[in-house]
């Protein structure tokens, strides 16, 4: 019976080998049968037409006579039906999922294994910030200077020594990589890893550079400038996109991340976007009640009205006089605590006039 290895993997006729590798490892990581709802025959079935699929030779003779052609005479490759997949499954414990079965054979099934991670690119760095509290009202420009691995100047990062040559790595013929031979409970597979050499660039300079001996970077200090953002808060994480250290010759940067702290102010208290200011006030303030003025973050003074008869410990909302909102759109309030002073000594004239009001019942 015809089988529609395109249906089998969900995909049409059309598909790059791209296409047909990411159905295939969602297919066969839906039906392994280690997992809860597996199916066994399904899988080995999407496992069959992926290796007919995936072999270029092979899917040409299928689109042209279907699944009557030889698919066990092709050679090359890895061949599912020379394969116990009872034995398999039951050498599978220890295994997190499909993709680390994948990883292991590698190109063995044809299917090369998961991308390799890019060995010349640059560490991410992580630095703290501290900022005062009143900068954080609008936007600012920070210069920071950070020790970090640095691109050489003298090689312009490839490691070579100026007027030397890049030449093609001996050991992996400039391709990057180099044939490893594994030992499984299949026997020995094949598969390609990073070239130790070059470590995976395919090139190494005919001679290093005698600055930074090969690697294209050096340690020196180099100064940046930042963007801060008003209204950044307290363990905020700014990205710095490629300020982080320089890769090995050439590699891309990492990033930099600014971790906020903001300092405690000596009036001012900071939640959220609101501030809170205790202010005392005269007995007569509080029972008479007034204007007083009051500091802002802004180092200005404002007036504001406080209403007789007021308790001590009343708190009072002033609008927008807190920290602008890191959306950029309007801005948090200023709560002011009002603390009745009562002072420790008293004038003659003061201790009459309170005997007179004590005597009123106040």
């Amino acid at each position: 019976m015809q089988k529609d290895y395109y249906k089998i993997l969900g995909i049409e006729k059309e598909a790059s080998p791209e296409d047909i590798k990411k159905a295939y490892y969602k297919l066969a990581h839906q039906h392994h049968p280690d997992k809860k709802g597996g199916d066994e025959a399904k899988f080995k079935e999407v496992n069959e037409a992926y290796q007919t699929l995936s072999n270029k030779d092979k899917r040409a003779q299928y689109d042209r006579f279907g699944t009557n052609f030889n698919n066990g005479a092709q050679g090359g490759g890895f061949n599912q039906q020379n394969v116990n997949w009872e034995d398999i499954m039951g050498n599978m414990e220890g295994f997190g999922n499909i993709e680390d079965i994948f990883d292991m054979f590698g190109n063995g099934f044809g299917m090369g294994g998961r991308k390799q991670k890019d060995t010349r690119k640059g560490n991410d760095l992580e630095m703290i910030l501290e900022l005062e509290l009143e900068s954080i009202l609008s936007n600012q420009d920070k210069e920071i200077i950070i020790n970090k691995k640095s691109t050489c100047e003298r090689c312009g990062g490839n490691g070579a020594e100026p007027g030397t040559t890049i030449k093609e790595c001996f050991t992996c013929r400039g391709s990057g990589r180099v044939q490893e031979l594994r030992k499984t409970f299949l026997g020995t597979i094949s598969q390609y890893v990073v070239c130790p050499d070059c470590h995976g660039e395919g090139v190494k300079p005919e001679k290093t550079c005698n600055v930074c001996h090969g690697e294209g970077r050096i340690k020196k200090e180099e100064k940046i400038r930042i963007n801060i953002p008003a209204g950044v808060d307290n363990n905020q994480i700014i990205k710095v996109k490629g300020k982080g250290e320089a890769g090995k010759r050439g590699g891309g940067a990492g990033d930099l991340y600014l971790r906020i702290s903001i300092k405690p102010h000596r009036n001012f208290e900071r939640n959220g976007d609101d501030i809170y200011l205790k202010q005392e006030i005269a007995f007569s303030e509080a029972t008479l009640g007034g204007k007083i003025k009051i500091p802002t973050l802004e180092g200005e003074k404002i007036i504001v009205s406080v209403p007789s008869g007021t308790e001590s410990g009343k708190i009072l909302k002033v609008s927008k006089r807190g920290i602008p909102h890191f959306s950029g759109i309007g801005r948090g309030n200023l709560y002011l605590q009002l603390n009745i002073n009562t002072p420790n000594k008293l004038t003659r004239r003061q201790k009459e006039l309170l005997e007179e009001l004590k005597k009123e019942g106040l």
